[in-house]
């Protein structure tokens, strides 16, 4: 018999929880999972899933624009937000249902309440109910920043902009990263006004800058209203609704009817009671851990977001993989983060993998650049002038492909068959190498120059 109610305890049913607890219970473990949200987590919740759902819509404005020069007379055209918003939250609630079949299927016990923990083995429930466990694992995930402004009740976050009554006419997003980024392009694309407040001069830090630049002056020729080197003071709702927002630096506000703050998440540890078991916190409340996900506190781990290791939900997911087979299924291994793919979605669509430019040359001082900058077949009948743009960084001596960053339409399933090849370590001669696939964007992956 056990000493402990469960074997293993999860407080968070998101990706990196879900995927930890139903493999741990495949090798035989006693598991819960406590969730006070829904199963599925950010991504499948208030994430990626129903925000490219909503990507995915919105372009439809752009294809349908470009229709009648293909031959298609469609005639008049109206967009409904309220029908396409309850389609994308049903998704949700498909996939919610999903989640939870899985964790049925597995026998994890799920627990639909708030745990916190209070001591090296043991968690207390929102309900009063305490339970134990020999290991603990942390997978809360993180949360959206919301500035200490005056008026920041009035504006809403990437968790609330699923849920919208109505579509907005005008629409502030406040930040530049690639939530901010890709909510922009949606709203641009449904038809909204769109400002950006950005605090810097750059947009999507971490990204190759030739790519980001080319981004930046598609984004404001679609009609986006970039506001750099700027902060957000205050927000005054006004008597019809209105929105009035000052921003630090201009002399005239700006009226908008939604702010969305895109400004960065951060994890999700505030009252989880980890001071209880001498757990170990980073500047910006993250778990700290080592390469098997394991806090100062032995019996206690953490996988995904709220490591603010790497805020991607396939990682979450590899490394729920990695703790549970080293500790339950005898396979220890640890996660690679060495050339992890990242898209995005924004309208065009941008992402990379592996080094950028300016890491390279840091890095290897001598780099080769090539590069393709093309007009994508797609809009050769279309009015857009808008040309794609990829780049491979290579080291001069060995020609190994050091990354490869890519703007244009479809990057994301053009890069993730190319990031395999720079995981690989090849070189440029083994992309020239390659037969080209044509006509295709792709293929100018193995003709740059």
């Amino acid at each position: 018999m056990s000493d402990y109610d469960y074997d293993l305890f999860v407080i968070g049913a998101g990706s990196g929880g879900v995927r930890a607890s139903r493999v741990a219970a495949s090798y035989g473990a006693k598991v819960a999972v406590a969730e006070e949200h829904r199963i599925g987590g950010t991504c499948v919740i208030r994430g990626c899933v129903p925000k490219k759902l909503l990507v995915y819509a919105s372009m439809f404005a752009e294809e349908l624009d470009h229709a009648g020069s293909m031959g298609w007379d469609l005639g008049e055209l109206s967009f409904n937000w309220e029908k396409l918003r309850d389609h994308v939250n049903g998704d949700v609630d498909r996939l919610n249902g999903l989640y939870t079949q899985t964790l049925d299927s597995h026998k994890v016990e799920q627990i639909l309440e708030r745990a916190t923990v209070t001591g090296p083995h043991s968690v207390k429930l929102s309900s009063g109910r305490e339970v134990t466990a020999k290991y603990i694992l942390v997978a809360v995930g993180a949360w959206p920043y919301m500035p200490d402004i005056p008026g920041v009740e009035h504006c809403i976050s990437s968790n609330e902009v699923f849920h919208l009554e109505q579509l907005p006419k005008r629409i502030m997003v406040v930040g530049a990263g690639y939530i901010a980024m890709e909510f922009a392009g949606i709203f641009n694309a449904l038809g909204c006004d769109v400002d950006v407040v950005n605090r810097t001069q750059t947009i999507l830090r971490g990204y190759d800058e030739g790519i980001t630049d080319r981004l930046l002056r598609l984004a404001s020729a679609r009609g986006i209203q970039f506001h750099m080197d700027s902060r957000l003071n205050s927000v005054e709702k006004m008597e019809d609704g209105t929105l009035c927002v000052d921003i630090e630096g201009r002399d005239q506000r700006i009226d908008t009817d939604c702010v969305l703050v895109a400004t960065g998440r951060v994890p999700k540890t505030d009252g989880l009671g980890l001071e209880t078991a001498a757990v170990d916190l980073g500047d910006k409340g993250e778990i700290l851990v080592d390469e098997h996900n394991r806090t100062s506190c032995d019996s206690i781990y953490a996988v995904g977001d709220v490591t603010n290791r790497v805020q991607l939900t396939p990682v979450a997911i590899r490394e729920g993989q990695a703790f549970s087979d080293t500790v339950f299924g005898e396979k220890p291994h640890t996660v690679d983060y060495d050339c992890i793919p990242s898209a995005v979605f924004s309208q065009p669509p941008m992402g990379g993998v592996g080094l950028t430019e300016s890491e390279a040359r840091d890095k290897f001082g001598s780099v080769k650049v090539y590069t393709s900058d093309f007009r994508p077949m797609k809009n050769i009948f279309a009015e857009t002038q808008e040309r794609g743009l990829y780049k491979m960084i290579c080291d001069a001596d060995t020609d190994k492909v050091l990354g490869i960053h890519m703007i244009g339409p479809e990057t994301a399933e053009i890069l993730q068959s190319a990031a395999v090849a720079v995981k690989a370590g090849l070189t440029k001669r083994d992309f020239d190498a390659t037969v080209a696939i044509h006509p295709s964007m792709a293929e100018e992956l193995v003709l740059l120059k």
